[in-house]
């Protein structure tokens, strides 16, 4: 072979192997996100967060792609909470009621009647307040990429309307297993009655319990309608979800690409949102229809008074998040 030849050969092997090694870098940066979801396929969460990986994939050219996987199938809410911050998971949208045993931050949003409106929640959460909660959570591990909407929980009963505190008195009803949950229904009167969720619609047709509180999708979709046909406007508890990102996951992509998750996170959350609100409207429809007398509670002054004491016994045993208690409910 000629020196020429030689050079020749040489250069073409080395084109061929810094095409590979470009290759194997574009391969090696290529991402397989996996998503987490509680909720079946068909539901405003499951779509916003569909909507979400599809825009990142397509900004990103198919650097970043993934699979969302619903209905839990890996794992339980804790268990994916735990798996998310370690990185096994790489997002999820997450209700801030039970992150709050790993971001105490997230209990304040908790409290009952701390937000003004689902609206105002909107506000809240996209504004300063939302961000200083945001701070606890990537404290903890994750990235809150944008909040969704998980409605607003009222009270449905089977014996009469609930117009204010004191009609609760005397009455069981059924609340998630959680301290402020159940001090926020004795405070009015009522015996909370903390019960598996799978209970509730035997336990009220039976009258084990007068009634329960959850919001409009789930009252209509699990029948509790027809077995407790006051329903009764208090939302006295808008607790929203969070679309988390493993901090892991987001620290390892490139400025450009982090750019590009949290718009998509921020237009997913509008989507989901919207959704959410279609939803509801037609759940509402649909209770109407089956006969549920739906009380309007214009004014709540009287349930936010009766919540002092459980803010104060919150308080007392988290005074470090005074000053967060005091920014949500001084937002306008």
């Amino acid at each position: 072979m000629t020196l020429f030849n030689s050079k020749k050969a040489g250069m073409l092997f080395g084109s061929v192997v810094a095409a590979s090694l470009a290759f194997a870098t574009v391969a090696a940066e290529a991402r397989d996100l996996r998503g987490w979801n509680i909720h079946v396929e068909d539901y405003p969460v499951s779509h916003g967060m569909e909507a979400f990986l599809k825009e990142v994939d397509e900004k990103t050219g198919g650097e970043i792609s993934g699979k969302v996987f619903h209905a839990g199938v890996l794992g339980s809410q804790p268990d994916a909470i735990e798996q998310t911050r370690l990185g096994v998971i790489d997002f999820g949208v997450f209700s801030l009621g039970p992150m709050g045993q790993v971001v105490p931050e997230a209990n304040v949003v908790s409290l009952p009647f701390i937000f003004k409106s689902v609206s105002q929640m909107y506000e809240v959460m996209d504004g300063e307040p939302g961000k200083a909660l945001s701070k606890g959570l990537e404290a903890k591990g994750l990235v809150a990429l944008g909040y969704y909407d998980a409605g607003a929980r009222s009270f449905y009963t089977s014996a009469k309307a609930i117009t204010e505190p004191a009609d609760l008195t005397g009455m069981k009803i059924r609340v998630m297993n959680n301290d402020l949950f159940v001090g926020m229904v004795d405070s009015m009167g009522g015996n909370a009655t903390p019960m598996a969720f799978a209970e509730v619609y035997q336990a009220i047709k039976t009258g084990v319990v007068d009634g329960a509180e959850n919001n409009p999708p789930s009252y209509e979709s699990t029948n509790h309608f027809e077995v407790a046909q006051f329903y009764s406007l208090t939302q006295h508890l808008i607790i929203p979800e969070c679309l988390c990102m493993s901090k892991r996951t987001f620290d390892s992509l490139t400025p450009e690409q982090q750019a590009i998750v949290i718009e998509a996170g921020r237009n997913s959350t509008e989507l989901q949102r919207k959704l959410w609100q279609e939803r509801e409207a037609a759940s509402m429809a649909k209770v109407a229809e089956g006969g549920v007398a739906v009380n309007e509670i214009a004014d709540k002054a009287a349930f936010q008074a009766a919540m002092e004491p459980v803010y104060a016994q919150f308080l007392e045993q988290s005074p470090d998040l005074a000053g967060l208690v005091e920014m949500f409910k001084n937002a306008e």
